[in-house]
């Protein structure tokens, strides 16, 4: 699609995920309202999983980790990731080359620009962790941005969503809206080691988190009852929890606006359990963002079940797994954090080593391969004749003329 002519949505109000246009009275923090959950929480088992994935179809064998890490589709792919580990999206100047765009704003892995009535956002192939950028990683915009639009055109049903369109296999043009500060984290599994993991709560002896109370008794990976919402805000440059009450007394949202957000949240992320488990894979926890259209609509904006924003296990082998105590079968990205920790410090060193180019090349391979698995789609690998900067130049131009 090289112009804007269709799109996901019918035309309505596209959101900016990054680029908000904040309301200056809202205060840092968001209030949810939730019913205290878990008062009786039994052991559950995740037998459910590995009888599903018993009547799946004979011709369709059941997703395993043998398909990750070897596979004719990994060894045909291989020699095209190789060869484009130099000539990875790592930076964009769009508003240098394309007509009409007004600003830049750089995260950590999308370059958003303002083009009046638009947002553009490139999606590029930078690798962020420990709050800098660690690699660019070959084909990764390319699958996150393929990843959400998927997922944006599945969820309609649930909620209506910023996109207006996808020039480019790097790039989503969406309408402005004014962004909830909020981060919907959804949980299914009693998982995590960052700061504002539930299980690293939990082990602390936390046992009523953003509002969720939780029992006694809950071990690593153990799948909850019922799935809950742990939001967060930002306060500097961490991620700090929050409870329903707190985001509507600090003015972060109506309650009106957090009831609709949480449901759709909620929804959104039963849908894509369900989705993913039909395609072999558990989806564990995600975070979802939202907007308020000029319609006065929450709308879901940012990314929708990438590999980035969500963590994935195997799910025909979990069960097995935790109930011998052993970690899940995963498809994630640590494997590259560890290697910069254990060869740097890469929080305080001024320059990082160069991450080796074979673990580069197998998380090039694992964004591929989670595309692949939740979409049931083939990865499509972009033309390399033509510059990619160039090709995201010429095809954002023609898109924002024919939506003048």
């Amino acid at each position: 699609m090289s112009q804007c002519m269709s799109s996901l949505n019918p035309p309505k109000t596209l959101i900016n995920p990054k680029i908000s246009i904040k309301n200056p009275s809202l205060p840092s923090i968001f209030t949810f309202k939730t019913k205290p959950r878990f008062q009786k929480l039994t052991t559950i088992s995740a037998s459910v999983i590995s009888s599903q994935n018993q009547d799946q179809d004979q011709d369709h064998p059941p997703l395993s980790l043998d398909s990750l890490i070897s596979s004719s589709r990994k060894d045909e792919l291989f020699g095209s990731i190789k060869s484009s580990l130099s000539n990875c999206l790592s930076e964009t100047n769009l508003h240098l080359t394309v007509p009409g765009l007004k600003s830049k704003t750089r995260g950590k892995v999308r370059d958003i620009y303002d083009s009046g009535d638009y947002l553009v956002l490139v999606t590029t192939d930078r690798q962020s962790a420990f709050d800098r950028i660690l690699a660019s990683i070959p084909f990764k915009g390319q699958v996150l941005n393929e990843t959400s639009l998927w997922w944006f055109d599945k969820t309609r049903h649930i909620t209506s969503n910023a996109v207006v369109c996808s020039p480019d296999k790097n790039v989503t043009i969406a309408k402005k809206c004014s962004v909830f500060p909020v981060e919907f984290v959804v949980r299914g599994y009693v998982t995590g080691s960052t700061d504002t993991s539930l299980w690293t709560v939990y082990k602390k002896g936390v046992r009523n988190y953003c509002g969720n109370v939780l029992p006694d008794g809950l071990v690593k990976s153990q799948k909850l009852p019922e799935n809950i919402l742990t939001p967060t805000t930002k306060a500097a440059d961490h991620d700090v929890p929050v409870t329903p009450d707190e985001i509507v007394k600090r003015g972060l949202m109506t309650q009106a606006d957090y009831d609709e957000a949480s449901r759709k949240a909620l929804s959104l992320f039963e849908y894509g359990q369900h989705i993913a488990l039909e395609h072999g894979l558990i989806l564990v926890d995600t975070k979802y963002e939202f907007g308020k259209a000029n319609d006065g609509s929450v709308v879901l904006i940012d990314e929708v079940h990438t590999p980035d924003s969500s963590r994935y296990w195997i799910a025909n082998s979990y069960d097995e797994r935790f109930q011998n105590g052993l970690e899940p079968e995963n498809v994630d990205k640590e494997f590259l954090r560890l290697w910069f920790k254990d060869h740097c410090n890469p929080y305080e060193d001024e320059v990082l080593p160069d991450a080796p180019a074979d673990l580069v090349c197998e998380l090039a391979w694992r964004y591929i391969f989670l595309y692949e698995t939740i979409t049931k789609s083939k990865f499509e690998m972009p033309l390399m004749e033509e510059p990619i900067h160039d090709r995201i130049s010429q095809n954002v131009a023609r898109a924002l003329a024919s939506l003048q």
